[in-house]
């Protein structure tokens, strides 16, 4: 059907017949717009990617134009850098309270990093989040999401971001301007390691255009949201079709 027409119900003398009327709109009614929501579970959409692959700027894309999808907000024990705000860019806590989310289960998944700072993913707001029906997005990598697949089996759906070469790879890591050689370097060789578990995902993109890359990995998230499993209302909603 063309996007500039919107189905109308019958007037009354075509009432039992069929029959639909399509009137012209001044301008296209989003397919969203039109459709009667089913209470669903959210779901976990991990990206993960070697650095400098772009999975930041698809998952911040994706958070400023998706309703209902929000970005993890993980739990680290190293100090706020400048600009960062505790709540929005990490929850700064201490070693000793770490220690204690660990030990209580309050972590889906966490890691020590370079052998120093921790990280994780608290429990609590995931979990609250996926039983409204709210999406998060996380920005982690294959060993996050391993961890995080194995905590919420029927939550996850992974996309791995890859480059479209490890040229651009590394020169996009150079126009970042904040690390020198042997940073640059050490990225590099992660990269190969982090690409080696690119398998391990459901779904693989690659980033060679950017606003292409959120268009695609946008297209897993919707698939994702409609999938029968969770729809949690599905039943309900037929069975008042029935009647």
């Amino acid at each position: 059907m063309p996007a500039a027409f919107a189905p109308l119900p019958p007037p009354p003398s075509l009432k039992g017949r069929g029959s639909i009327l399509l009137l012209p709109l001044s301008r296209p009614v989003p397919v969203a717009a039109c459709m009667t929501p089913i209470s669903r579970r959210g779901l976990c959409l991990v990206l993960a990617a070697p650095s400098g692959a772009g999975k930041s700027a698809i998952a911040t894309a994706l958070v400023a134009s998706e309703q209902d999808l929000r970005l993890s907000v993980s739990v680290t024990t190293r100090a706020p850098r400048a600009g960062e705000t505790d709540g929005v860019h990490y929850h700064f806590q201490t070693q000793e309270a770490f220690d204690r989310l660990v030990s209580e289960n309050g972590l889906l998944e966490w890691a020590r990093v370079l052998g120093r700072h921790c990280y994780g993913t608290p429990r609590a707001p995931v979990e609250a989040a996926l039983a409204a029906g709210r999406d998060m997005v996380f920005d982690i990598d294959w060993q996050g999401h391993r961890q995080l697949r194995a905590a919420l089996p029927e939550d996850v759906v992974g996309v791995f971001i890859l480059p479209p070469d490890m040229a651009t790879l590394e020169a996009r890591l150079r126009a970042r301007a904040g690390d020198d050689e042997a940073e640059i370097a050490r990225r590099m060789r992660l990269a190969h390691d982090e690409i080696s578990h690119w398998a391990e995902f459901d779904h693989v993109v690659v980033n060679d255009d950017l606003p292409n890359a959120i268009e695609a990995v946008r297209a897993v998230l919707h698939a994702a949201r409609t999938a029968t499993a969770r729809q949690t209302g599905a039943a309900a909603f037929v069975r008042r079709l029935a009647g």
